[in-house]
């Protein structure tokens, strides 16, 4: 199963997110918070966190830098998508571990192609046992 989280304080970008992607055949998890965000990969295991920085406590770059150091989730896979878009926020993003950074306003497309793109690199990689994913485009 195909998990991925949505975790942004605006219940309308996630609605948005959830219809493109449930399309796809994705499972999709929400949060509003950076404590629910936290509560539900934690219980939920997700492939995939779609990440905003401003929300409420802990921010997207706490919760980014819990994934990253934790041994058992430092393989999820972290899409910053969020309104900090200036050259020093992605910088930062990057820095601490997340595999893309995307600034809003963005298009839902481009959002489930990369998803999909992500998807389908995991599988390349796993038949191939290598890894087959630019993480930083």
């Amino acid at each position: 199963m195909r998990k991925i989280l949505l975790a942004d304080d605006h219940p309308d970008i996630v609605k948005l997110l959830e219809l493109s992607l449930k399309e796809e055949g994705y499972t999709i998890l929400k949060a509003y918070d950076g404590a629910e965000t936290l509560r539900k990969i934690e219980e939920e295991r997700p492939d995939i966190i779609i990440l905003d920085v401003v929300m409420p406590p802990p921010d997207g770059y706490r919760v980014l830098h819990h994934v990253k150091s934790d041994p058992a989730l430092r393989d999820t896979v972290v899409v910053m998508l969020t309104v900090r878009d200036e050259p020093e926020d992605t910088t930062l993003g990057l820095d601490i571990g997340a595999d893309f950074y995307l600034g809003k306003p963005f298009r839902p497309g481009d959002v489930v192609s990369l998803i999909r793109r992500i998807f389908d690199a995991r599988e390349f990689s796993t038949q191939r046992g290598t890894e087959g994913i630019d993480r930083h485009s």
